[in-house]
């Protein structure tokens, strides 16, 4: 898992370039935590693909698609805070769930 903060300053290390935000690793699917509604800010993470499958990150692609509808443009936008779906994502690669609810 890679984080990146969309709003500039550097997330840590990542196998994009600085100026080549498009650069997807193979298997992974790019996503985007926290900030605003409007696609401004947050946190752009590339998530496993194998990870797609797990209850938790499930549940939490549902609730994108209730409140952004299937056809988002670009980046797809999780409906939760950055720090929350960091957790989110770390149980998942651990392989529980842990704390049950991702709301």
């Amino acid at each position: 898992m890679v984080w990146r903060r969309k709003s500039g300053g550097s997330g840590g290390a990542s196998p994009c370039r600085e100026n080549g935000e498009d650069e997807v690793p193979r298997g992974h699917v790019p996503m985007v935590a926290g900030g605003g509604g409007d696609g401004d800010g947050g946190e752009r993470v590339m998530v496993p693909v194998r990870l797609l499958g797990d209850p938790s990150i499930a549940e939490l692609l549902d609730m994108a698609a209730q409140q952004y509808g299937f056809g988002q443009p670009g980046v797809l936008r999780v409906p939760c805070d950055a720090g929350h779906f960091r957790r989110v994502v770390e149980c998942a690669l651990r392989g529980g769930a842990a704390g049950g609810q991702t709301a």
